[in-house]
């Protein structure tokens, strides 16, 4: 596989923005590599979670990749920035809790931002949160753990729903804290997004980051001259795993196709 594009996550979660990257470039090919065998990267150190990207990425580059996406907030905030230090000239795009939006379409209002611990205590979020707390009230809450009911495959279970429960109860629709706006900071979190708007309620707005990454790329792509000039053609998806549950790219294709 050559001239492919390369999609990386700590896991399954990153399937949600290899969708959207599909779906604004059909003709180009992609491998999807998810690093499950040492997930969770949420409550790894920022040093582990920077050798794993790092090393991942040069493995898609000598494979003749020809951009990569880092498909994962967490991996974004510990490696991205060293990446595009050492690859100045390669298009490497990471993804960001999709606040952005969030605060536009919740001006004043409480937003809630999900993600995992070490997403939240990092400098980057820090310096997003910095750029837009003056619009809107943003309450950071770490959920160590919810990742885990999408790896494991428990994306409808009671057992989640009894954790969103506990996790969501102070912002949930008639409390005083009830929120307007949801931003899903990990990858993992859009396929439980439904049960997370049955939890919280209809009024809350849910956001990821998923279309302004894959948007990224492409404009990376383009302006390297690397896009597929063949519009007309369709493009293959592979998945690719670390795991050692024989399952699992069973999982990942069913992700895709949900």
């Amino acid at each position: 596989m050559e001239e492919f594009i390369a999609v990386f996550d700590s896991g399954v979660g990153g399937i949600s923005v290899l969708k959207e990257l599909v779906r604004q470039m059909p003709n180009e090919d992609f491998l999807f590599f998810g690093d499950s065998l040492h997930a969770p990267y949420g409550t790894k150190t920022k040093e582990e979670v920077r050798e794993l990207t790092i090393e991942a990425t040069n493995r898609f580059m000598k494979q003749g990749a020809k951009g990569v996406t880092i498909a994962c907030n967490t991996a974004t905030s510990a490696a991205v920035r060293v990446l595009r230090e050492m690859y100045p000239d390669f298009p490497i795009v990471g993804i960001e809790p999709a606040l952005k939006p969030a605060v536009l379409h919740c001006p004043g209002e409480k937003v809630l931002v999900l993600a995992t611990p070490m997403t939240i205590r990092e400098e980057k979020f820090h310096k997003l949160l910095n750029q837009y707390e003056k619009d809107a009230f943003v309450i950071p809450l770490p959920a160590p753990g919810l990742m885990e009911f999408v790896e494991e495959g428990k994306t409808d279970s009671i057992e989640l729903m009894e954790f969103l429960d506990k996790l969501l109860d102070p912002y949930k629709e008639g409390k005083p804290d009830e929120v307007s706006g949801v931003v899903l900071g990990c990858t993992h979190y859009p396929f439980v997004a439904d049960s997370i708007s049955k939890v919280l309620g209809n009024k809350a707005r849910i956001f990821d980051g998923a279309e302004g990454t894959a948007r990224e790329m492409k404009r990376r792509l383009d302006v390297a001259g690397k896009l597929n000039p063949d519009v007309e053609r369709k493009g293959t998806v592979v998945f690719e795993t670390s795991s050692l549950n024989p399952n699992k790219i069973g999982m990942m294709e069913s992700l895709y196709q949900k």
